[in-house]
């Protein structure tokens, strides 16, 4: 079982940036390919960025390549998401989630835990 809590979220200008935290719970962190999702109001949730647990690949949406850097911490058992550049199009709930050594990155059925999101307001 993986507890997983976000934090880092809130509201900020256009252009601004902000960086979101996903501390897991748990001595295996390292084996979990970790993703950062978000669902906007009346949107359907989208996978945003992604590592793998082996640390052997990355993913991006086309919305966020160049501006959204995800990496991970294994001591700290993090995840975080840098958002640069941001725009109205980015508010949204934010999710940590995790998958179990999986490969696969880009689909959210993949993924075995969730957190609970942190807010993102980007306003123009």
């Amino acid at each position: 079982q993986v507890q997983l809590v976000e934090s880092g979220g809130g509201l900020v200008q256009a252009g601004g940036s902000l960086r979101l935290s996903c501390a897991a719970s748990g001595r295996t962190f390292s084996t979990y390919t970790m993703g950062w999702f978000r669902q906007a109001l009346g949107k359907e949730r989208e996978l945003v960025a992604a590592t793998a647990w082996n640390g052997g690949s990355t993913f991006y949406a086309d919305s966020v390549k160049g501006r959204f850097t995800i990496s991970r911490d294994n001591a700290k058992n993090t995840v975080y998401l840098q958002m640069n550049s941001l725009n109205a199009d980015d508010t949204a709930v934010y999710y940590c989630a995790a998958a179990w050594h999986t490969s696969t990155l880009n689909r959210a059925y993949a993924y075995d835990y969730w957190g609970q999101g942190t807010q993102v307001t980007v306003s123009s």
